[in-house]
């Protein structure tokens, strides 16, 4: 393939729409859906072309057309010949109005826009000015054919818009009572099927790997564990991640707000007690420190009106906590560990390819000195205790001493700032490219959202026979596929106490999503086969993550829009765990 990325953007002959949107803070979510809505084949060439006039500004239902015209003027931007990267500031200033819930700049959920941003454009091109009322009838023991059609025709009588046109199906849906069997159909419009993700018996968990001895950087691990399973299969899966040799051990960690909050231990400790965003270090230890005292080194930028007798610092702790081992008589020692484990973070250490080797000059600057930084007792809380530590004052042994370290101006600039965050962001793709032990097809996905389930005591069913509510059964069928057919794959779960994210890996088909056997009712005159042509990927877990897109363009080439980043990618690559809207259109019976 001919062509480079530059300044975040792919220049090619012929790259016609491969523009890229600007992050403006957190709006990786919303970049990432309208990228496939803007790849979206018929949409596109609608609002590139004269949709104005279709533009309904009375509807009390929409937004007076302004989501409709704001959507159009950003498209017309990214096809545009020659477009650099767009910034969305207007059209995410039109959504914040409409949509408070979408203001601001934290993380929010792509399909929860795409949802909002389907139903806000069909609205606003609503071609009905005026919605008839509409009553649903009994079928009376009429052929289904008949009544889905019906549904239709009454549903379309209200609802006529390009996006009903390209995006709406529809559905049967059967209730069975469980006490005189009467069975009630109703067919309902869809603009997307949102798919339960068979339950599994494992999870994946991401941990960051610092060892302690100064001997290599951290890196991030991510290993597959039972989902009830102990802190001793973690630990013993990671073991095998980061090839833990016979004299090591690991201790792990949760880090919040650059502090050990708490150290895991327990090895019946159950795993469902850690949740998805936890931020979780593993400490790598030489086993024969492990019954003398260990220092947890907390960083602090030094501020310059700070003062020892305040035993307080009001300046703000940065960077990964750091913890070495070692035997400890004076202060020195401290001091000396410390620049031991703070090796791997020097801006040479980087340029030497990551590691340190036994015997191989010290990385620690030579222009510091006891003024650079300076060490501080604290309790477990990083509430210091005492004064500063002085390098010939014998020290009062303890397992762990926990110790703040203040670093000057001087001693930043000496170090990988970006390396020393806590913990190594693991939000990129090349994390997800291998496929985890456990899977699922897509097609079990639709088989799981298809199958008869009894409703929840919480929605329990008026039945006109019995004249009570009932606990009735519920079967959902595909019975009128749309052109375009986006799936949502759920992989984020609520519980009563947990929020989890579902890494499964999907595997789902690029060039023939064949539903056949899925579709209950065929008029032989719309095909059933689908192809994939964009993907709405989310990395990372429930707490934050980031979000991208890959994009089939121009026939069978595949590109990774990243927001204002778009580059080529393998078709090979583009099934991932991370996989979690999926747009897909039809193909015609040849």
């Amino acid at each position: 393939m001919n062509g480079a990325v530059t300044n975040g953007i792919y220049c090619e002959k012929g790259s016609l729409g491969l523009t890229g949107l600007q992050n403006l803070g957190n709006t990786c979510f919303m970049n990432s859906s309208l990228q496939c809505l803007a790849h979206t084949p018929k949409l596109v060439d609608y609002f590139l072309g004269d949709h104005r006039k279709e533009i309904n500004h009375d509807n009390p239902l929409g937004m007076h057309g302004e989501i409709a015209m704001a959507f159009g003027d950003l498209l017309k931007t990214l096809w545009a010949p020659g477009a650099t990267s767009v910034s969305p500031r207007s059209f995410k200033s039109k959504l914040a109005h409409f949509a408070p819930q979408f203001s601001g700049f934290n993380q929010h959920d792509s399909q929860e826009l795409l949802a909002f941003l389907l139903d806000g454009l069909h609205e606003d091109l609503n071609r009905v000015k005026c919605k008839p009322y509409v009553e649903a009838k009994d079928g009376d023991g009429r052929p289904d054919e008949d009544i889905s059609d019906e549904y239709w025709q009454n549903h379309l009588a209200r609802n006529d818009s390009i996006i009903v046109d390209v995006c709406q199906g529809q559905y049967r849906s059967t209730l069975v009572c469980p006490i005189c069997r009467k069975v009630s159909v109703t067919f309902d419009p869809f603009m997307y099927l949102s798919l339960p993700l068979p339950s599994t018996s494992m999870r994946t968990m991401t941990l960051t790997v610092v060892p302690s001895d100064g001997s290599a950087q951290p890196t991030s691990v991510t290993v597959t564990v039972p989902k009830q399973g102990k802190f001793e299969d973690l630990v013993r899966a990671l073991g095998i991640a980061c090839s833990l040799g016979d004299h090591e051990i690991l201790m792990v960690a949760e880090v919040y707000n650059n502090h050990i909050i708490r150290f895991l231990g327990e090895p019946t400790d159950s795993l469902s007690l850690i949740r998805d965003d936890d931020r979780l270090v593993a400490y790598k230890l030489e086993s024969k420190f492990e019954k003398l005292s260990r220092v947890v080194f907390v960083q602090q930028q030094m501020e310059k009106n700070s003062t020892p007798e305040t035993h307080k610092l009001s300046c703000k702790a940065f960077g990964l906590p750091l913890v070495g081992c070692g035997e400890l008589v004076k202060g020195q020692d401290i001091h000396d560990l410390y620049f031991k484990v703070l090796k791997p973070f020097t801006t040479k250490a980087k340029e030497s390819h990551n590691t340190v080797t036994e015997g191989e000059e010290s990385n620690t600057p030579k222009d510091t000195s006891a003024c650079d930084v300076k060490f501080y007792f604290t309790d477990d809380n990083g509430n210091i205790k005492g004064s500063e530590i002085i390098m010939d004052d014998s020290l009062e042994l303890t397992c762990q001493l926990n110790v703040v370290v203040c670093w000057s101006d001087n001693m930043l600039k000496h170090y990988n700032q970006h390396l020393l965050s806590s913990p190594v962001e693991v939000y990129k793709p090349a994390l997800f490219s291998k496929r985890p032990q456990e899977s699922v097809s897509l097609y079990k996905c639709l088989e799981a959202f298809l199958k008869e389930e009894p409703l929840g005591p919480e929605d329990m069913w008026y039945c006109p026979g019995c004249k009570k509510h009932r606990q009735a059964s519920k079967k959902l069928d595909l019975w009128r596929l749309p052109e375009i057919l986006v799936i949502h794959l759920k992989r984020f779960s609520y519980s009563r106490f947990l929020k989890n994210k579902l890494e499964t890996y999907v595997d789902f088909p690029i060039h023939d999503l064949d539903l056949s056997t899925c579709v209950a009712y065929s008029n032989g005159r719309s095909s059933h086969r689908y192809m994939l042509y964009a993907i709405s990927n989310h990395y990372g877990s429930m707490g934050g993550g980031h979000y991208t897109a890959f994009i089939r363009h121009d026939g069978d080439r595949w590109f990774d829009f990243d927001d204002n980043y778009v580059s080529p990618i393998d078709e090979g690559r583009i099934k991932t765990s991370a996989a979690y809207v999926l747009f897909y259109r039809r193909l015609e019976d040849v």
